[in-house]
Formats: C-alpha cells, sequence, structure tokens
C-alpha cells in the first residue's frame, strides 16, 4: 500500500509541477517572440529538474518508498506536460 501512495505522492507533485510549466509556456506564447520561448524552454527544463532535486533531497523525510515517489513525479510530469501542450496547441 505505501507503494501506491507513493506513487500517488510523485504523481501530485509531478502534475501541479507539469501545471507550473504550461502556465510558463502559455506567457512565452503571449509575447510571440522567439527568445520568449527559448526562455521558457530552458526555464522549464531547469523547473523539471527541480521537481526532481526536491524530491531527492526529501527522500530520508518521506516515510514512503523513494524510488516509486520519483516514478510518480515522472509520471505526472510527463503526461500532464503532453496533455496541456496539446491543449494550448489546439487553441488559436
Amino acid at each position: 500500500m505505501s507503494y501506491v501512495l507513493a506513487v500517488l505522492v510523485g504523481a501530485v507533485w509531478g502534475v501541479a509541477m507539469g501545471f507550473v510549466n504550461m502556465l510558463i509556456m502559455r506567457a512565452a506564447l503571449k509575447k510571440n517572440k522567439d527568445e520568449a520561448f527559448a526562455g521558457a524552454s530552458i526555464f522549464r527544463t531547469v523547473l523539471d529538474l527541480a521537481a526532481f532535486v526536491v524530491v531527492f533531497l526529501l527522500r530520508n523525510i518521506l516515510p514512503l518508498p523513494y524510488t516509486f515517489v520519483l516514478v510518480g513525479t515522472a509520471a505526472g510530469l510527463s503526461i500532464t506536460t503532453i496533455v496541456l501542450s496539446y491543449r494550448l496547441a489546439g487553441k488559436k
């Protein structure tokens, strides 16, 4: 049961960070400049890395299996980024 909870906690964290990524990308797309898009892409990558670093730093504090929290975080980030990117691309 703790494995499922660990994946869920990681997924919630990943979805939250994926939503922040979407907000950053939306703001960059509104500016309609290549520099803004490039900067947002770099910042989103740093933010994704920061999400994993937070999980890594909390590995001894969280009473959950660390690897399963990482898997949940990766899944949450990936799925949210894919879904929200399609939503942003569909808007005109």
